[in-house]
């Protein structure tokens, strides 16, 4: 039997109920692996979890994380008993030298969630190559991440695999069942929100999100659907309700647009799904590389169409007409395409409706967390 481990970034723990998308993915995706492998996750210690413990059936082994250095350091002399077959590095590609150099006869896969740390100010590009070539296969989530990390070092191109994330369907209720409206209806009458028409943007508030567009365009959705409510929920960081400069500014633009701006700060993933539940139509407007874009297919798999940009990896998920709707990342056009396709989707329950059974398809038929690690399996095989 295959024998792997995965190494966290430490980050935060695994499982994490603070948010981490890396730890996440690997959270989701190595259970799904059994019980065709000898899986381990390595991972920061966290609150109430044992330094050793196991998720789903595989083993966890949790170090402290305070130190990066020191939590590497505490990885490798486990692995120097375990002799992996396998050593996947989560996202962290400056380690991947070091462990190609530690462990010769292990093949050593990096799995690149996004662009963020094969850049300044993680990496040089002298040693942004270094790395990805010690790397024996570069596992991607997206077409336009592989493409980008190609653009990058050319050498490696032939050690790049596209793997897609997935989402846990048994999580995400579809609008049309009787959990999905059972959701729908309790969150509704909580916030007193009644059958009015609304939009949902999840996830973190930093300028690369782009929502400060998607309020730029909320006075032309008005012009289209007097009541809407554009409901924005997430904060700066995981796990963190602290507000940053960005976030006030935010909050400025959304002043004068009193009665349809809601605010949630950080909500738990566990809690999501019946956010999702409650609105009509999700919106993801980001301007910066978005290497895949998780949010999208979590909305899909509710049955609710999806605005987004066409930035990174999200073209690759929302189908332009069929799931929902792709607009321009470009600053002068990006408000007003938001405005006319949620303004359109907010009028029209019939095309909601159609969207929406449409994304949630397709995420039934290519973007469970089982198809990810099956294609990891393929991988190995090969």
């Amino acid at each position: 039997m295959l024998k792997a481990a995965f190494i966290t970034p430490g980050a935060f723990p695994v499982p994490s109920a603070m948010g981490g998308s890396v730890e996440r993915v690997v959270e989701k995706v190595v259970p799904e692996l059994l019980p065709h492998v000898d899986a381990t996750i390595y991972g920061r210690k966290g609150k109430r979890l044992p330094a050793r413990g196991s998720l789903h059936g595989v083993k966890v082994e949790r170090f402290p994380a305070a130190d990066k250095g020191d939590y590497f350091k505490s990885v490798c002399a486990r692995l120097v008993r375990s002799k992996p077959d396998v050593i996947q590095v989560e996202n962290r590609p400056l380690w991947v030298p070091r462990l190609k150099r530690l462990f010769p006869r292990s093949r050593i896969w990096l799995n690149l969630h996004s662009t963020t740390f094969i850049n300044a100010p993680y990496l040089t590009p002298s040693k942004r190559k270094i790395c990805l070539q010690a790397a024996d296969r570069i596992q991607v989530n997206s077409e336009f991440l592989r493409s980008y990390v190609q653009a990058q070092v050319p050498r490696v191109s032939d050690k790049i695999r596209v793997n897609p994330l997935g989402v846990d369907l048994s999580r995400f209720h579809g609008r049309s069942t009787p959990e999905g409206a059972a959701m729908r209806q309790e969150m509704r009458f909580r916030h007193g929100w009644g059958n009015r028409p609304i939009a949902i943007y999840v996830g973190r508030l930093v300028p690369q999100k782009g929502v400060k567009y998607l309020l730029a365009a909320i006075p032309s959705i008005l012009s289209m659907v007097p009541d809407a409510l554009i409901v924005v929920v997430g904060s700066a960081r995981y796990g963190s309700h602290r507000e940053t400069g960005h976030v006030r500014r935010l909050h400025q633009l959304a002043a004068r647009l009193k009665g349809h701006v809601h605010f949630q700060p950080y909500v738990s993933h566990h809690d999501i799904p019946r956010w999702f539940a409650m609105a009509d139509v999700a919106v993801v407007p980001s301007v910066g590389r978005e290497a895949f874009g998780l949010v999208n297919l979590e909305a899909m798999a509710a049955e609710l169409p999806v605005v987004a940009t066409r930035a990174g990896g999200m073209k690759e998920i929302v189908v332009d007409g069929h799931t929902g709707f792709l607009v321009s990342t470009d600053s002068v056009a990006i408000t007003s395409e938001l405005a006319g396709k949620i303004g359109y989707l907010l009028a029209n329950g019939e095309a909601r409706q159609e969207m929406g059974y449409r994304g949630r398809e397709r995420v039934l038929k290519d973007f469970q967390w089982r198809h990810t690690a099956e294609r990891w399996l393929d991988f190995q095989r090969e």
